[in-house]
Formats: C-alpha cells, structure tokens, sequence
C-alpha cells in the first residue's frame, strides 16, 4: 500500500500540533506500508519526501490563494497512490483535487475546522472565505475523516451536516513517551534567569485567539506573588493580538517579578526541562481538539490546569492527572467564554490549588505520565491509523 501523507508543516519547520503529529505518523507507518510525505516550503533531504514552494507567479498573493498554488503541484504528484491523507486546510484543497484528478480516495484528518476559528478572518481577509469554502469541499467529498477526539467528531458533524457520520472515526493524537520524559537538566532555565525551585505556571502555545493566552494572563494577577510564570508564546497571528499579549505582560512585570516571556521555539531538549520543573502546566484554550502540548507536559511528568473544551478532558483526567476548569462558551464559532471574568477566576483558582499543594501535584504528575504512556502511544495509533485505510480501501 502506498499513502501520501499531504501537509503544510513537516520537519523542520513545525510551528504546531498538526506538524508534530505528520512527523511523527509518518515515522510509525513507515515500517508498515510506503509513505510519501508532500510538504510546503524548502526541499528536504528525507527519503520520499518532497517539499513545494509557492509558485512564483503567486508570491505575494492573498495567502489562501498561494496556498492553492502550492496544493495543485502537490496533487499533480499523487499519481499511483493507493490512498491520500491530508492535514489541515492547507492540505485539504490538494488531497480533494489529487482525489478526483487520480482515482485514490482522498481521507483527511481534522486538526481544527475554519468555521470554528472565525478569528482567522484578521489574519487571512477575504482568504478566510476561500479556505473555509476549500475545507468544506474536502469534509463533504472525503471518503474518510479523521477526528482527533470525540469531541472534534462532534464538531465536524455540527460544521459539516452533510457529512455521513460512518465516514468519521476517532484516532486521537499521540505521544512519543522516550523523547518526552522528565529532564532533571536546569540549563534551559538558569541561562534565563528562571529559578528550577520555585513554584512556576509553564505555558506553551502559539499566540492566536483559540489558545487563550489573554485569559491566562489575566488569571495570573490573582496569584501569589511568588509564582513564577514562564511564558513560551511566539508567532502571533496579527499584530492586534500580539499588542494585547505584550501590554499584559508588561502590566504583570510592572507589579510582579518572576515573570518570563520566551518567542523563540525551543528544541525538545530545553522544552522538556522547562515542562519537568513547572509545578503545572496551564492550558487556556478556547478551542483546542485535543490538544498535544498537553500531552507533552504529561509525559514530562507534570499536571495540567486546562480548559474543559475539546477534546480535553478526553486527555486531562479531571482530579487524577489535573484540574478542568468549567468553560460555558458563546455558540457562535469564537469559542468565547460567556462570562470572560468568571472563567478567569475559575482558573485562577484551579491553578492556586494545583501550585499551593506541591505534593498532591507531584502525585497528579506521575499519574499524568502514566496516563500518556497507557493511552497514548504513537504505536497503538499507528494501528488504528491503518485499520481506517483499510477500511476505506475496503470500501472504494
């Protein structure tokens, strides 16, 4: 069997969850069956891998537009697959067209859906539409979908009604438990000025609206003044929000020490410190599928404050590996809180109950790694990966 993984993100240049989790299917299948990756960007030197740039005569165009440029390449090449699989919006639009172009049916996996991120329109503008109208094309013509959650079926089948519910299947995302473990190394964090002794909130997350970043730090002026909070955000989606994050984190260092914002992405190596001395991490989304940084810190040994939306509490045992905090949410597609200062001092609290009892989250940390190791393992998925192909080939 030969399957074309379609992605925007791959190695090396992985700025979310969606890459991670190509990388790392990709390199769970690959002893099973052939798999050629097609990726946007910069050639990359992998066996059967092949990255595509924008078409010259597209650079600088609206970025849906440029993003369609890019996926009629791809399709082109997906002649003599048995089957296409694509990731994300991006992808979508090239596993359609390679569908109807060659004959393979086109499965694609639901990372997040466009009519729930009605954000993006700040960020894309009139492409907002465009790559709304390419992802809904995709769901309705797709001969499989994947959801990483069940409560990310639920939402594509609330998005997409057309799409039958048969057609949709639930493999979560996973975790490598040997690349993410506890890292006794304090290097990360003594070259920052953070101190690997006290008490410390960690964050990690793209700064856009569906993570919540806002929230949080509005929860933190609630918290004990020797709380250390450690601040991995970058890549904003607009400036707007960008502005907003960076007013209030000058607002909380102007009344409180301790507080450390870091843009760059980190490697695994110092990540993995950062997450194993945190006495919790915090995970504020509004929208989250399911959520792999989650599953990251869990691996790390670490407990999860976390947002009861998604397919969270499908990862963050609620009172075993962490706190939820109850969310009741706007039913517009911004995922908005109802009452934004009751969610903030919601998780306020949870988070001051997680940091004042280092015991009880140490506990709540090692039953977080065994929850990761237990549940979800890149290995189990790959299988259950392979059973939908199957079931589609089956089918076509």
């Amino acid at each position: 069997m030969r399957v074309d993984l379609l992605t925007k993100e791959y190695p090396p240049a992985v700025y979310g969850g969606a890459g991670v989790h190509v990388a790392e299917l990709t390199r769970v299948l690959r002893p099973h069956i052939e798999v050629q990756v097609r990726c946007f960007g910069a050639e990359r030197s992998e066996t059967d891998t092949t990255a595509y740039r924008t078409p010259h005569e597209l650079e600088g165009a609206n970025a849906a537009l440029a993003t369609m440029g890019t996926d009629l390449q791809i399709a082109a090449d997906c002649a003599g697959a048995d089957l296409i699989h694509s990731h994300t919006w991006y992808a979508n639009f090239a596993g359609h067209t390679a569908s109807l172009l060659h004959g393979a049916p086109h499965v694609l996996s639901a990372h997040s859906l466009e009519p729930l991120r009605p954000w993006k329109a700040e960020q894309l503008g009139g492409g907002y539409a465009l790559s709304s109208y390419l992802e809904r094309a995709a769901y309705e013509y797709a001969a499989g979908v994947i959801a990483v959650s069940a409560g990310m079926r639920e939402d594509i089948l609330r998005a997409y009604p057309m799409v039958d519910p048969q057609r949709v299947h639930v493999v979560h995302n996973g975790i490598d438990i040997e690349q993410w473990q506890p890292n006794t190394e304090t290097s990360a964090l003594t070259t920052r000025g953070i101190d690997p002794e006290a008490p410390t909130i960690v964050f990690v997350g793209r700064i856009t609206r569906q993570k919540g970043l806002p929230y949080f730090l509005r929860a933190v002026r609630e918290l004990p003044a020797d709380y250390q909070v450690v601040l991995c955000a970058g890549a904003p989606d607009t400036e707007e929000i960008a502005r907003e994050v960076s007013e209030l984190v000058s607002g909380l260092r102007s009344d409180r020490d301790g507080i450390h914002l870091i843009t760059e992405m980190l490697p695994r190596h110092e990540l993995t410190q950062l997450l194993s001395h945190a006495t919790t991490f915090v995970c504020p989304s509004i929208y989250e599928p399911l959520g792999i940084v989650n599953l990251e810190a869990m691996a790390c040994g670490t407990p999860v404050v976390a947002s009861a939306t998604g397919g969270i509490p499908e990862v963050v045992a609620d009172g075993e590996t962490g706190y939820l905090v109850p969310i009741d949410q706007v039913q517009d597609g911004t995922g908005t809180p109802t009452d934004p200062e009751a969610f903030v001092a919601d998780l306020a609290d949870a988070l001051t109950r997680m940091v004042s009892d280092p015991q009880r989250a140490r506990q709540m940390g090692e039953a977080s790694r065994r929850r990761a190791a237990e549940h979800f393992s890149w290995e189990s998925i790959a299988q259950r990966t392979l059973s939908v192909y199957r079931t589609v080939l089956a089918g076509a």
